[in-house]
């Protein structure tokens, strides 16, 4: 069924079915997880014997801890199938700062529209077998300034845990209901859960900096230029070398078929324009 030179990734498929059956016994959270944990037995083997290498493209995704479409966006990439062969870069910038660039206003702002992204926040959550509050959060929106520089820190200082340090943040948000992230007594726990006490001490220091400040307005300023308009934005070059921008949960199915990912891997796309 396989060919010899994905003997390899069979044995690891084996063995991460193993895995599976006794994984109930020590929970571990999604955020920490590999895409492939998501995946039934059958997918995971159909994944591994079209081979497991890197497909050349590339993503580039801008957050915001405030947005729930940002953090079903940094899921569904972090947990598909279909992205799994993508080389994908998270960038954290100010949602408001890039709000204000464009002259766009909150959807909260607006008549009918919050009442109505709060049932797509679901249902896209849905589609994905996304782990989400049912409700917006107690005091949303909430500030995130200093989340925010504190991730611009972690990319700098630490960059191998910034991934995991975002899919922590978002959950204590999006699936626990916290909006005590946005300061910093807020999310240093957070923080120290991921990254140990002395180093998440070295972060809540360095999110201070001139430099790390200065990031955050660079990072903000980048989406901007590069046609973002609100979260989550999606920078995408394809094994071409071309590069296109998209917005929203909704559209992943274009950014699948615009870098030649198999969205047949992932039955959420169902949906998905």
């Amino acid at each position: 069924m396989c060919g010899e030179g994905e003997i390899s990734d069979l044995k690891t498929w084996i063995i991460f079915q193993i895995y599976l059956s006794i994984s109930h016994l020590v929970p571990v959270p999604w955020y920490t997880r590999s895409y492939w944990i998501s995946l039934n037995p059958l997918d995971t083997l159909k994944f591994y014997c079209k081979g497991s290498t890197m497909s050349g493209s590339k993503i580039t995704c801008y957050i915001d801890i405030v947005s729930p479409f940002a953090y079903i966006a940094f899921h569904v990439l972090q947990n598909s199938p279909a992205f799994a062969k993508c080389e994908i870069t998270y960038v954290p910038i100010l949602l408001g700062g890039l709000m204000n660039a464009c002259g766009n206003s909150p959807p909260i702002n607006i008549k009918n529209k919050k009442d109505y992204l709060g049932q797509q926040r679901v249902r896209w959550a849905k589609y994905f077998s996304v782990p989400i509050v049912e409700g917006f959060p107690k005091g949303f929106p909430f500030r995130t300034l200093a989340v925010q520089r504190a991730l611009c820190a972690i990319s700098q200082k630490a960059p191998g845990k910034l991934v995991p340090v975002i899919g922590a943040l978002f959950h204590a948000v999006w699936v626990e209901g916290s909006t005590t992230i946005g300061e910093p007594d807020g999310f240093a726990p957070v923080l120290e859960s991921v990254l140990g006490k002395q180093d998440a001490l070295e972060i809540m220091s360095a999110m201070n900096d001139p430099d790390i400040k200065a990031l955050l307005t660079a990072n903000t300023t980048r989406s901007f230029d590069s046609g973002a308009f609100g979260l989550p934005w999606f920078e995408c070059t394809n094994s071409k070398g071309e590069t296109e921008g998209f917005f929203g949960i909704d559209h992943l199915g274009q950014v699948a078929d615009f870098l030649g990912l198999d969205r047949a891997l992932d039955r959420g796309f169902r949906a998905a324009l």
